[in-house]
């Protein structure tokens, strides 16, 4: 077990592997153990850093009450974990916010970057009032559409305290599309590195028009769609392992 940060907000990640590094992020509420068969394909070819975000997984503040600022926020702790770990730059590969986290590092500190791999991330934020709703009272909802995710929360983090994660958050969201919804997207310009967008046909979250427009933003930046929703690594869980490891071995 490896940790980066004081007290009360340290972040868990491991560090295996040799060769260039790889930033491997997870998404919200999510946890590097379900990415263990892309990090040990990794590992055989590159350093593999694989980082629970801020507030999920083994990660702290459990439970995290979500500001708006915390995109920014946390990429200015995993460029510290960077630092800590004396990695110059590294590839940034990452599913949903840990993917809109790969595209916001990128931005901020372009010379980080190596390359940028994302699934189910825009850069942008768009959501309905209604999928915000869901998200926020997901842990009182048991049998609704997202029953599985759900569970997840309820059993890691007690309902309370999931709850306290799933309001924050859908409020953050809230104030972030009132905004006009941008995490990375103006920054899209400055993403000098070579970056792959991956979109799913059917990502109610991250419409692939959505992921096109960020990549076509990117002077280096290519889009590839799938049939599929905003998981890809779990219904197309062997193409996306084989297309990641295709494209940070040609980069």
């Amino acid at each position: 077990m490896a940790w980066h940060g004081p007290d009360g907000r340290q972040l868990y990640y491991e560090d295996t592997g040799r060769g260039d590094a790889v930033l491997l992020m997870p998404g919200w509420a999510g946890n590097i153990v379900e990415f263990y068969r892309l990090h040990a394909e990794l590992a055989s070819g590159f350093r593999v850093i694989a980082a629970d975000l801020p507030g999920s997984g083994r990660s702290q503040p459990q439970p995290r009450h979500y500001p708006p600022s915390y995109y920014h926020d946390d990429a200015k702790v995993l460029l510290g974990l960077l630092d800590e770990l004396g990695v110059d730059a590294a590839h940034l590969v990452g599913f949903s916010d840990g993917g809109e986290e790969a595209l916001l590092m990128a931005g901020l500190e372009p010379g980080r970057a190596l390359s940028v791999v994302t699934w189910g991330a825009a850069g942008r934020i768009v959501a309905s009032p209604d999928q915000l709703d869901e998200l926020a009272h997901v842990v009182d909802r048991p049998g609704g559409p997202l029953k599985e995710l759900a569970a997840y929360l309820a059993e890691t983090h007690g309902a309370d305290g999931a709850r306290i994660m799933t309001e924050s958050w859908a409020a953050a969201m809230h104030e972030i599309i009132d905004a006009g919804g941008d995490v990375s997207r103006s920054r899209a310009p400055s993403i000098s590195c070579p970056a792959l967008l991956i979109a799913g046909s059917d990502d109610p979250f991250c419409p692939p028009a959505l992921v096109r427009d960020m990549a076509d933003a990117m002077p280096r930046g290519t889009f590839l769609e799938a049939d599929g929703g905003h998981d890809l690594y779990q219904s197309h869980h062997g193409w996306l392992v084989s297309t990641i490891i295709g494209w940070l071995s040609d980069h």
